[in-house]
């Protein structure tokens, strides 16, 4: 049920943005904000409800906490998403089937 909480997450505008900034590679707070509308502050919220989700991971360095996308927490979002193609794919396989039957006869 990760998914869930990942989704939930990723739900808010903001916080998606702050998210997507990280596909640059690991950065600190005050480098995400440059490039958004909203506070140092808020971007680290977003950063922690992201975090708590599993989708980022942090570590210190000196004073300073680095961010970067958790590929693990990445991952079971992903594997989720991925039953959706693989059920839409066995289905179209079946009504392909189907069809094919059908004109056979």
């Amino acid at each position: 049920m990760a998914y869930k909480i990942a989704l939930a997450a990723l739900a808010d505008p903001t916080r998606r943005a702050v998210f997507e900034r990280l596909r640059e590679g690991p950065m600190g707070v005050g480098e995400i904000a440059a490039e958004l509308p909203v506070s140092r502050p808020a971007v680290s919220q977003h950063l922690k409800v992201l975090k708590d989700a599993g989708l980022v991971a942090d570590e210190a360095r000196g004073t300073a906490r680095i961010y970067r996308i958790h590929a693990d927490g990445l991952r079971e979002l992903r594997d989720w998403l991925d039953g959706f193609w693989d059920d839409a794919l066995a289905n179209f396989k079946a009504h392909a089937e189907r069809d094919a039957e059908g004109d056979e006869q």
